[in-house]
């Protein structure tokens, strides 16, 4: 029994406390990445934390389905789950409660929970944040995104940014011409995920491929590198048809878009990059930073989901998680620590406190027989009466 009570403040693998340091960068982060999606024209959307299971997970595939916490409604006695993310939310406040035809900018915040912990920190509860296009089809609006998810890491001191691009529409274009089945398309797409070109040829060996058609898979794991990818890629893709062809050069067309936006920014394509397979719908990105082997920020383009929630739009998006930006990014300016104010009934310090606390100033007040002074409770600077009134000086001086 008493190792139970021991141990009561232990919280479950992949859920952690946010102090109070921490809590206050996080915070900053937060309003100051709002306020540069605002500044962009995405307004902020707040979905709730729970929803009816069919409406959450819908056309979003497996891997989503995975992590999503499932709990039963006392009220309906429908299934219901704890999003673990919060895009196909969006995309139903677009389809189904604004219902506009015009291009419509959205943004989000907040934590979502998955089952089993995953990305660079390691959490069971991100702190999402992220903005999606609806409305606009164009290469332009995916160039938009890609900009802007850019500027957001920059803007959480980010550096070094590595960007890769790729097209679901190239192994999807290859599966319609292979014919294969769900259960064959899904046992190929793993195999291609980890670039496990001996086992790709196992399959294509096992379903009996042709020859043009093998060639073109056990390729597609290779196809990775700079923008000259590209070029090598046609001609080796060129049998795939219409549709492969067309998402090569949307990929083209969005690297010269992106490059004339942002001259100095290195673009790294992967034709095998299938993030997102089940939902999106045509380019895909991913932002990595150095050392580290998962994507910091990712999206592209979903452009069916609405349809589910009665409205098909056109869409582009991308998110990342707060709690990573602050684990990599550089210190955030620091507005000082915090101004002590003295336990006295004075009407002019009441008045002093208010116009510093006004002025974003910290101030914190002495209460009454406290333990601990300015310096124990953190402040580097306090209110002395100076010639009458009420200055602030710095402990230093003093």
């Amino acid at each position: 029994m008493d190792n139970i009570d021991n141990n009561r403040w232990l919280l479950p693998a992949g859920t952690e406390d946010i102090l109070p340091d921490q809590a206050e960068r996080l915070e900053q982060m937060r309003r100051n990445i709002l306020d540069l999606l605002r500044g962009w024209g995405y307004r902020l959307t707040m979905p709730p934390f729970i929803e009816y299971l069919d409406s959450l997970l819908i056309g979003t595939g497996k891997d989503l389905d995975l992590q999503t916490f499932k709990l039963t409604d006392q009220l309906t006695g429908r299934l219901m789950g704890i999003r673990a993310d919060m895009t196909p939310q969006v995309a139903r406040i677009d389809a189904h409660h604004l219902k506009r035809e015009e291009p419509v900018r959205l943004c989000y915040m907040g934590t979502v929970l998955h089952t089993l912990p995953g990305g660079f920190s390691g959490t069971r509860s991100p702190m999402q944040i992220g903005a999606e296009l609806y409305g606009h089809p164009g290469i332009e609006s995916d160039v938009e995104v890609l900009a802007l998810m850019l500027e957001v890491l920059a803007l959480a001191g980010v550096e070094q940014v590595f960007l890769d691009l790729g097209h679901v529409g190239i192994f999807r274009g290859l599966m319609r011409r292979a014919g294969l089945c769900a259960g064959d398309e899904a046992t190929l797409f793993d195999a291609l995920q980890r670039k496990a070109k001996p086992e790709i040829g196992e399959l294509i060996a096992r379903l009996d491929l042709d020859s043009i058609m093998g060639n073109m898979l056990l390729a597609l794991a290779d196809l990775n590198g700079g923008e000259d990818i590209l070029a090598e890629a046609r001609p080796v893709l060129q049998a795939g048809g219409a549709e492969v062809l067309a998402a090569l050069d949307n990929l083209q067309q969005i690297a010269t878009l992106i490059k004339q936006r942002l001259p100095g920014l290195q673009l790294h394509f992967d034709l095998a990059e299938l993030r997102g397979y089940h939902y999106h719908t045509g380019a895909v990105f991913a932002a990595y930073a150095p050392g580290q082997g998962q994507a910091i920020a990712q999206g592209g383009r979903y452009d069916e989901i609405g349809g589910v929630y009665g409205r098909a739009r056109p869409a582009t998006g991308f998110s990342t998680d707060l709690k990573t930006l602050a684990m990599l990014g550089q210190p955030l300016a620091s507005k000082g620590a915090a101004i002590f104010a003295p336990a006295l009934a004075d009407p002019a310090l009441a008045d002093k406190i208010r116009e510093l606390r006004a002025t974003g100033e910290r101030v914190i007040g002495e209460l009454p027989g406290q333990p601990g002074g300015a310096r124990e409770m953190g402040c580097d600077r306090i209110l002395v009466k100076q010639q009458g009134a009420w200055a602030v000086s710095t402990i230093e001086n003093r």
